[in-house]
C-alpha cells in the first residue's frame, strides 16, 4: 500500500515545488444538497475555518437539494462566519424537494428579529448554480480550483453540458478542464457496507448516486480531471462526536451547525461525517489523513451502483482509512467544524 502524501501530490498539484503551492489558499467551490443531512452544515463549517485559518478561499456555494430554503439557511451559516457575501447558486432539478428538518431555521425569530441575520430570503432570488459555478470558474486561476461536491451530480453534469455564455467563451467541459485541478466527492461506496437489519454485508447504493442517477452517469463519464472519492465506508467509520455538540459550540446563545445537528437528530448521537472527509482531503491533501487506492475508473451503472475497475494512469482514486488514523482524523474534524468565527470577519455572531 502506498502512502497517501505521494499519492495526492501526484494527483492534484502540478509540477511544481510543494512547498510554494501549500502555502497558497485553495480556491474551492462547495457542491451540496444541504438540508438532507447534517453533515452538509458542519462541512461548511469547517470550510469557514480552513479559510480563517488561510488555507481556503470559499470562492461560491451551490446547492443541488431544489427548495427555497436551502439557499438562505445556507446564507445564515455563511452570514454567521462573517461572510454573507459568498455567491449561492441553485437548481432546479426537482429533486429531494421538501424542506429539509433544519432549512427551516432560515426563517426563526426570537422576539421579533431573525435569530440567524442573512439578505437572501428564498431560493427563487439566487441565480443558477450552473452561472454562478461558469461566472466563479471563469475569474479563477487556470488550474487552480478545488470542487468539493458532497451531495448529487446535477450541478456539475449541467456545467459540462453547458454552452459559452458572457463569463467564458469556453463550453462547459473545456472551462472544467481549464480551470478545476481536482473534484472531491463524497458519493457511492467501496466496500460492502453492514445492513441495516441484519447485520449482512452487501453490496451498497449510496444515497448521493442514487437519488440522481441520470446525473451522477452524466458527470462520472464525462469529467475531463482527476476524481477523488470518499465512498460511504469513511463518513460511516467516522462519526462526529456528539459530545462536542454539547459542549464546543456554546460560544453564542444560538449556532446554525448545532442547532442543525440537533434538529435532525438529537444527541446522544455520533452522526457520520461523511461530507466532512471530502472537505479535508481537498484543502488539506498534504497532511497525510487517509491512504489512497491505486487509479482506476468508477462507473455508475444504470441501477445507481458503482464500480471500480483499477487501470493504470486512471482518473479516479478513493480514500482508504485505516483504525490507527482514526483519532487524528476525528480530532481534525472536531476542531475545525467548531472553531468560532474569525474575530475579524465576523459581526454577527453576538458572544455570551
Amino acid at each position: 500500500m502506498k502512502w497517501f502524501m505521494p499519492l495526492l501530490v501526484l494527483l492534484i498539484l502540478p509540477q511544481v515545488v510543494f512547498a510554494e503551492e501549500a502555502r497558497k489558499p485553495v480556491p474551492v467551490i462547495f457542491d451540496t444538497d444541504i438540508g438532507n443531512d447534517c453533515d452538509d452544515v458542519l462541512a461548511l463549517a469547517m470550510l469557514h475555518a480552513l479559510e480563517s485559518r488561510g488555507e481556503c478561499k470559499l470562492l461560491a456555494v451551490t446547492i443541488t437539494k431544489d427548495h427555497d430554503l436551502a439557499a438562505p439557511f445556507t446564507d445564515c451559516v455563511n452570514t454567521f462566519y462573517g461572510r454573507g457575501d459568498i455567491p449561492i447558486g441553485v437548481c432546479s432539478s426537482g429533486v429531494t424537494p421538501e424542506a429539509g428538518k433544519f432549512n427551516p431555521l432560515a426563517s426563526a425569530k426570537d422576539d421579533g428579529k431573525m435569530r440567524y441575520p442573512h439578505d437572501l430570503v428564498s431560493g427563487k432570488e439566487a441565480p443558477d448554480a450552473v452561472s454562478v459555478l461558469r461566472k466563479t470558474l471563469a475569474a479563477a486561476e487556470d488550474g487552480s480550483v478545488v470542487i468539493c461536491q458532497v451531495g448529487f451530480s446535477t450541478n456539475l453534469a449541467d456545467l459540462l453540458e453547458s454552452p459559452a455564455d458572457q463569463y467564458s467563451e469556453l463550453s462547459g467541459i473545456d472551462l472544467v478542464k481549464q480551470k478545476v485541478r481536482l473534484l472531491s466527492v463524497m458519493a457511492a461506496a467501496f466496500t460492502d457496507i453492514p445492513d441495516g437489519k441484519t447485520g449482512e454485508l452487501k453490496r451498497y447504493r449510496e444515497y448521493n448516486v442514487f437519488k440522481d442517477v441520470p446525473s451522477a452517469r452524466r458527470l462520472f463519464s464525462q469529467w475531463p480531471g482527476p476524481i477523488l472519492w470518499s465512498g460511504f465506508e469513511i463518513g460511516l467509520n467516522l462519526r462526529y462526536p456528539h459530545e462536542s455538540i454539547e459542549r464546543d459550540y456554546g460560544y453564542v446563545d444560538h449556532h446554525p451547525v448545532a442547532e442543525a445537528y440537533e434538529i435532525y437528530i438529537m444527541p446522544p448521537h455520533d452522526r457520520p461525517t461523511w461530507d466532512l472527509t471530502s472537505v479535508l482531503v481537498a484543502v488539506r491533501p498534504e497532511h497525510g489523513y487517509f491512504d489512497l487506492s491505486s487509479p482506476g475508473k468508477v462507473t455508475v451503472e444504470e441501477d445507481g451502483y458503482t464500480t471500480f475497475v483499477p487501470a493504470e494512469g486512471g482518473r479516479d482514486r478513493y480514500l482508504i482509512l485505516r483504525d490507527e488514523q482514526k483519532p487524528r482524523i476525528l480530532e481534525a474534524l472536531t476542531l475545525l467544524s467548531s472553531e468560532p468565527p474569525h474575530a475579524s470577519s465576523n459581526s454577527t455572531a453576538s458572544e455570551r
